[in-house]
């Protein structure tokens, strides 16, 4: 304990490390130095990210439930505000002095998760943290004027029990030589409960597509390549942020996770601009050098961008090299800052200009704040992303596409919970699987990979490492263009066919053909004929745009003249709020979404009998199961595409690749940004980067 005569001091009594998600009793203790007036009193802190349960100070007997006693001469107040502290510090226990005061050497004392009336216990957040810190904050003259203490109570999060068994294998092998692949253990909230075990596979001897199986664990696909590839597919995640912003651990943890633990080929960290100080910055750029090896793990400097949204909204900003400098949206959190201020995003992209030798590239990010696409620079910007665990937002491609611009589409994490390539959402807020992007790059080197983002040669996946390739094809099988491309309206006349080849992670439901925001055709790898017992219903959509653009899909579904056999969570990532069936009639659910699908697959006893109601916090629903076939049936809620929609799947799983030829589409002049969505059964979902096929109708 480190004793301040001014401020007091504060500890924990017990054990200093919980496992993650466990229900727990913490016992806190504050001691003060300097008397607590009347209406002054204490502040303790959390941090954003932390998904810790919210304690609650009136049912002893329910969950998260807290007690907070003194032994001085005064009554003391609790409550719980979720902002009311500086970020990343937002989470805050208030705890406020009355009717007397607290004297020296008097103590305020807090028991997270009191058990004594029937409580289960406080739920500690569900990922690992090395310093889970209860910063503590005193305001003992009642001016509301908190002071930090000089040390305050950490304790360790660790994994809990291991829960499941992940694969990770290279997507492409060379045919007759050995590899390496990855068995990972994870606990239900998808922390690792060790490092990976490392297995080396003898190899294929001929080409094709594999895939790993360890009991009834598959790997992602692997393309088993005759000749070596001119191009390969690496996986990158290019975005999340450490506890020296508003994440978990630090960044050489970040980074550790990345390369050791998510068996990532590519990585970023991009911390808010004016949250990094001039220091960080400098050991940001210091950092993704060190880490950067060429052939095993590449590392590119950058931050976010984060204007309000009116001025541009969040732009993620890299570099090639270390030679770039910190352009911020603004001072907020580091006033004394020497770098300079764009308060546009076009201001930004203008002084990224002036930054040549450093090579910069940007991506349009949907996050608390969003990409405005009204500013928007095409030598810059490469790409927009359309998925990470904040949700999906295919629209901001439907944005850029309107606006006439040739855009990538990616998808990353924008993982706040220290694990950057395998990003669960665990409790909190987040809803969504965090996402990845492939690159399709000749090497794993910087400059490679640099350049096949400004080809914009990549693809984004919603978590999984699917392996998707498309092609503007002529009738003579030759290859006009691979994603990325941009195809001229002389070799038109030629193009007889937009190529679509996905190998996924599991049974493949849909590949849709897009020419911009209009869907053009759909494959399904089943017909009407094929259809079965099962009935997938999901719920989809947003609010709106911004920050509160979470739906609340808590409700329920009766089954009447039918029963249901079994039924399989589709995008339920969060295990305390998934979906319960209570009878063969009957299930439940706690449910959100932001942009995303959530929902599930029911099988049922008949195939053609029967009716279902869905009653949700959004409206309800009644479906005749008769009615359901191949084509989704959808009921609309308003908001951003908010709906539930229902169709019929093959009780046999699906083949888990496909090679589609779809009819190149009537063209409009100018560019035709064609590209492919594939949807798994289980809702995963890969979007290709467009071919820009142009015409000059």
């Amino acid at each position: 304990m480190n004793h301040n005569l001014d401020l007091g001091v504060a500890w924990i009594t017990g054990e200093p490390s919980i496992q993650a998600g466990e229900y727990t009793t913490i016992d806190y203790t504050y001691e003060a130095q300097h008397p607590i007036d009347d209406s002054g009193g204490l502040k303790i802190v959390f941090r954003y990210a932390s998904d810790a349960g919210t304690p609650q100070f009136d049912d002893p007997k329910a969950d998260n439930y807290c007690s907070v006693s003194t032994d001085g001469d005064c009554r003391i107040s609790p409550r719980w505000e979720p902002k009311a502290h500086t970020r990343p510090w937002d989470k805050t226990l208030i705890i406020q002095v009355s009717g007397g005061y607290l004297d020296k050497n008097q103590s305020i004392r807090v028991i997270f998760g009191d058990q004594s009336g029937g409580s289960k216990g406080w739920r500690m957040q569900t990922f690992c943290e090395d310093s889970f810190e209860f910063k503590t904050l005193v305001d003992p003259y009642a001016t509301y004027s908190h002071k930090e203490l000089p040390e305050s109570p950490i304790i360790k999060i660790t994994p809990n029990k291991a829960a499941r068994t992940v694969i990770i294998a290279p997507s492409t092998v060379s045919a007759g030589e050995a590899f390496d692949y990855y068995v990972k253990s994870e606990d239900i909230w998808g922390n690792p409960v060790s490092p990976p075990k490392v297995i080396t596979h003898k190899g294929y001897q001929r080409e094709g597509i594999r895939w790993i199986k360890r009991g009834d664990v598959r790997s992602n696909p692997i393309r088993v390549a005759k000749t070596e590839p001119k191009l390969k597919g690496f996986w990158a995640d290019f975005h999340g942020q450490s506890e020296e912003t508003i994440g978990t651990n630090t960044i050489d943890d970040y980074y550790k996770f990345a390369r050791e633990f998510a068996r990532l080929d590519i990585a970023g960290h991009q911390g808010n601009d004016f949250q990094i100080t001039d220091q960080f910055w400098s050991k940001i750029k210091k950092v993704s050098d060190q880490l950067n090896v060429s052939g095993e793990f590449v590392v590119f400097p950058g931050y976010e961008w984060s204007g309000n949204t009116p001025l541009g909204g969040d732009r993620n900003v890299y570099f090639l090299n270390k030679k770039g400098d910190i352009i911020r949206s603004s001072e907020e959190l580091v006033p004394d800052s020497k770098y300079s201020v764009a308060p546009t995003a076009n201001d930004l992209f203008d002084q990224l200009k002036q930054q040549p030798e450093a090579k910069p590239f940007c991506f349009a990010h949907v996050g608390g704040r969003y990409a405005n696409l009204a500013q928007h620079d095409s030598e810059l910007e490469c790409a927009v992303e359309v998925h990470s665990a904040w949700g999906t937002f295919e629209w901001i491609l439907w944005d850029a596409f309107e606006r006439g611009y040739r855009v990538g589409i990616c998808a990353n994490s924008d993982g706040h919970k220290g694990r950057p390539g395998a990003s669960y959402p665990g409790a909190g807020r987040f809803g969504s699987y965090g996402g990845l992007t492939c690159v399709l790059a000749s090497k794993l080197t910087r400059q490679s990979v640099y350049k096949a983002l400004q080809a914009r040669h990549f693809y984004g996946t919603s978590g999984h490492r699917g392996i998707l390739e498309t092609k503007l094809m002529k009738d003579d099988k030759t290859c006009l263009g691979i994603m990325g491309d941009v195809v001229s309206g002389t070799k038109t006349s030629e193009t007889s066919y937009f190529t679509c080849n996905y190998h996924g992670t599991a049974p493949i439901e849909k590949i849709d053909l897009f020419n911009g925001s209009e869907l053009i055709t759909t494959y399904r790898p089943y017909s009407q004929e094929d259809l079965g017992k099962r009935i997938k219903i999901v719920w989809s959509g947003a609010e709106v745009r911004g920050r509160s653009r979470m739906v609340d899909w808590t409700g329920n579904l009766t089954v009447s003249g039918n029963r249901i056999l079994s039924v399989t969570p589709v995008q339920t990532w969060n295990p305390a709020r998934s979906i319960v069936q209570e009878s063969p009639t009957r299930m439940n659910w706690s449910s959100c979404t932001t942009g995303g699908t959530t929902g599930c697959i029911l099988d049922l006893e008949h195939s053609q009998s029967g009716k279902v109601l869905l009653k949700t916090k959004q409206g309800n629903w009644k479906i005749d199961i008769k009615s359901t076939g191949l084509e989704s049936k959808s009921k609309q809620f308003g908001g951003l595409e908010k709906m539930i929609e229902a169709y019929r799947l093959p009780d046999a799983d699906t083949s888990m690749s496909a090679s589609v030829d779809f009819a190149t589409p009537n063209l409009r002049g100018g560019d035709n940004p064609l590209f492919c969505r594939a949807t798994q059964v289980d809702g995963h979902v890969a979007w290709s980067s467009p071919i820009y096929l142009t015409s000059e109708k």
